[in-house]
């Protein structure tokens, strides 16, 4: 039984992004339980009303939320924590503090915390906060609050908080913000009071000091008030016709079963629309302000991006929504519910392959929904290793290998003496550098390492029956090596440990050749099955493959199959029919050898 996986649970089913058109919702079918399930899975429920008064001209709004939190866990809960994300643009704050001493801060944030001016920080003040009508006691931490109940929630039970809170969004600085670089108005995530994730692990109510998030499903009602000159775009279907009155209009949002209600707003915004053959809506929110070089780069992007959602429909899952955007905002590129906030001012090539990482997001992130605070490469790094491929296929790029340059950072990382274990904690790693290579590079190699050792079909089976085993179930790194194994039939337990739990290394080399007899050794702790390419003095070649003892099995190949190479010999003995004129290991280059220089002799 997978142990990650509790009681049965109606479990949510995301829809689309926003157009500022009446949309019809279609209800999602309910998902069934992972293979691996029995009766036990259980998550957690929310449901969020809000209603926003955002002022434009002072960047402060006023909020009222009422929250409806089912306790699915067989726990009895005694508090609750909310998120206050706004909270970390502040002088003194965990984020600034962090930007300013780590080794190597990010550019876009470094010491610009610390000097902002009080009407230019955010924050998320809750000024009052009931459960079932009655007041709470509450205290706000740096950007979590912490709130005892007036009754402990007991297993199966629903309550309803209502919040009274104050807001005001930062300048731009990191993802969320007002007034960008390049001049759009409003950047809206994770603006609002979000209730922290609760599992079998307990509470995740980690601060925000710079990396990604966990959310609980539920389903989101919110009327946005605001300036009614303001386009805006984001999570979830417009209902109705908008409300003006003098010169504000109210927006009213549905977004049935997400983790997260996200929007950016701008004057200016130009809305395109794009339709997917037999597929969702496509929304491209972008500057009217941008160069006409530019505006053809968005409007180029917008086939591409049809091609970008078939793409992945077809080679992790069928996407299940009516809609999707894409906004220029934020000050990157950063994947939200629905929709993705990007950076526009940039060259074709460019803006096609942050929609195409993006986009990818949307199945690694919002509908599989690893935490990725803790496990920030299962998103990442297998949305790295499929948007790479998606840009080689779409765009005819021609790599044999689109993951190279991941392979390439990954030997870099692990040869530079400042790597630490995937297990690490997003934020506890030494170097924003090492978060990134481990998060990106080394999660990629992850992925098209797995399939060197299970063979490709069988890498492409396992990503979508990963995919339909545990969307909308927070899958955990046991989860896609369990479904490797049951595609495959091999044993990887030894995989998931040594790459994903260590800093082991892969290092095999070519010992010594006697006539036709070879001698290869192990130099790195980390074990893996060989691929070998044998030239013999005749001039012809031969394929081996040598299988790895602890996997008791192989992986389908044409090559000869040699004896298995059990992991503790540090070296193996190969004997041919020929003499060998030269050998080379792994040809094409698929392991994350730390040293190729000895894999040929």
């Amino acid at each position: 039984m997978n142990r990650y996986i509790l009681s049965t649970l109606s479990i949510v089913l995301l829809l689309s992004c926003s157009s500022q058109k009446t949309m019809a919702v279609s209800p999602p079918p309910t998902p069934t339980p992972p293979a691996t399930s029995t009766s036990c899975y259980w998550q957690q429920h929310v449901d969020y009303s809000m209603d926003i008064d955002m002022d434009v001209n002072n960047y402060q709004y006023k909020g009222k939320q009422e929250l409806v939190y089912t306790n699915n866990s067989p726990d009895v809960l005694d508090k609750v924590f909310y998120h206050l994300y706004f909270n970390a643009f502040q002088p003194g704050s965990e984020m600034d503090v962090r930007s300013r001493t780590i080794a190597d801060p990010d550019s876009r944030v470094g010491d610009r915390i610390s000097k902002l001016s009080p009407d230019e920080i955010g924050y998320i003040k809750v000024n009052a906060l009931k459960q079932n009508g009655v007041d709470l006691k509450h205290e706000t931490v740096g950007t979590v609050l912490e709130v005892a109940l007036a009754k402990p929630i007991q297993p199966g039970e629903s309550v309803t908080f209502n919040m009274l809170f104050d807001a005001q969004v930062p300048v731009q600085i990191r993802r969320s913000g007002r007034n960008s670089k390049e001049g759009v108005a409003l950047s809206m995530t994770q603006w609002y009071p979000k209730l922290a994730e609760y599992d079998f692990e307990g509470w995740h109510a980690d601060p925000y000091i710079g990396r990604e998030f966990i959310g609980v499903w539920g389903d989101y009602d919110v009327k946005l008030t605001i300036n009614k000159d303001y386009i805006v775009g984001g999570t979830g279907y417009l209902q109705g016709e908008t409300k003006v009155e003098g010169n504000k209009k109210t927006l009213h949002f549905k977004a049935p079963n997400v983790h997260d209600f996200t929007w950016a707003a701008d004057p200016d915004y130009i809305h395109d629309t794009k339709q997917v053959p037999n597929g969702p809506l496509l929304n491209f929110y972008y500057k009217n302000t941008l160069s006409s070089e530019h505006k053809q780069n968005w409007k180029k992007l917008q086939s591409k991006t049809v091609e970008m959602m078939q793409y992945f429909s077809e080679h992790i899952g069928n996407y299940p929504y009516d809609q999707y955007s894409v906004i220029q905002g934020g000050d990157g590129g950063m994947e939200y519910a629905m929709c993705t906030l990007i950076t526009g001012q940039r060259s074709f090539g460019s803006l096609a392959g942050v929609t195409a990482h993006e986009l990818a997001h949307t199945w690694f992130q919002f509908l599989l929904a690893s935490n990725e605070a803790k496990h920030e490469w299962m998103d990442e790094g297998f949305t790295t290793y499929i948007s790479n491929w998606a840009m080689n296929d779409i765009f005819n790029e021609g790599k044999a290998n689109p993951v190279e340059n991941a392979y390439k950072g990954y030997i870099y990382l692990a040869t530079s003496g400042k790597e630490q274990p995937l297990t690490t904690h997003a934020d506890r790693y030494t170097y924003n550098q090492s978060y990134g290579i481990s998060a990106y590079s080394k999660g990629a190699v992850f992925m098209s390492q797995l399939g060197y050792v299970i063979g490709d079909d069988n890498l492409k089976k396992t990503i979508k029956k990963y995919f339909t085993d545990f969307a909308f179930k927070h899958p955990k790194p046991l989860d896609i090596i369990r479904t490797a194994e049951k595609v495959s039939g091999l044993e990887l337990d030894w995989y998931l440990t040594d790459f994903g739990q260590t800093i082991n290394t892969i290092d095999y080399g070519v010992k010594s050749i006697d006539s036709n007899t070879m001698t290869l050794e192990r130099i790195g702790v980390m074990p893996m099955p060989l691929d070998l390419t044998v030239t013999y003095t005749d001039g012809k070649t031969e394929d081996f493959y040598i299988p790895l003892q602890i996997m008791r099995g192989e992986k389908p190949t044409t090559a000869t199959i040699a004896k298995d190479w059990a992991w503790a010999y540090p070296t193996y003995t190969l004997q041919t029919a020929k003499p060998v004129q030269s050998v080379q290991i792994d040809p094409k280059a698929l392991m994350a050898d730390i040293d190729k220089e000895n894999n040929k002799k």
